[in-house]
């Protein structure tokens, strides 16, 4: 029965290396296999790259993993407009030390006249309102076309991720 040859990673293919490539394929190996073992050879290696776990599967701390959840959580709400970096103003503000902040005091920033004139100090309360609805807390904010966060649970994991990014 005539030989093939397969062309397996250089990581599976220890105890069957035969020579190594260079180029493009650098670092994988060319192995002699009879056809019908080629099928068994593909299927163990493709067995053993399954077992392997991917990062998401491994156990992490639970504070590792709320913090996570929150960025997540301000990433798909908030982040279009607003950064957490000190002085990376984009569309919105950054939201770097927010909770204590006074509402509309950020420099080198233009706020509307209403959030310059709103007179509070963001606090988590405030945050959840206005996460919940901007036009409520401060009426003629330039939150627009933002009209707030329906979900109770992200607002919550939205404003432990800015009171830890201080």
């Amino acid at each position: 029965m005539p030989l093939q040859f397969v062309r397996v990673p250089a990581l599976f293919s220890g105890v069957f290396a035969i020579t190594m490539n260079t180029g493009p394929f650098a670092g994988e190996r060319d192995i002699a296999v009879r056809p019908r073992k080629r099928m068994f050879l593909m299927g163990a290696l493709s067995a053993m790259a399954f077992m392997l776990p991917s990062p998401s599967a491994l156990p992490q701390a639970s504070q590792g993993t709320e913090d996570a959840s929150g960025q997540q959580a301000f990433n798909n709400a908030c982040r279009t407009c607003h950064m957490v970096k000190e002085g990376d103003n984009r569309l919105g503000p950054n939201l770097h030390k927010v909770v204590g902040r006074k509402a509309g005091s950020l420099p080198d920033y233009g706020f509307s006249s209403a959030m310059k004139e709103a007179g509070f100090v963001w606090d988590e309360e405030k945050l959840d309102r206005f996460i919940a609805n901007p036009d409520e807390v401060v009426p003629g904010n330039s939150m627009k076309p933002y009209g707030g966060l329906s979900s109770g649970d992200d607002r919550k994991k939205i404003i432990a991720f800015l009171a830890q990014a201080r």
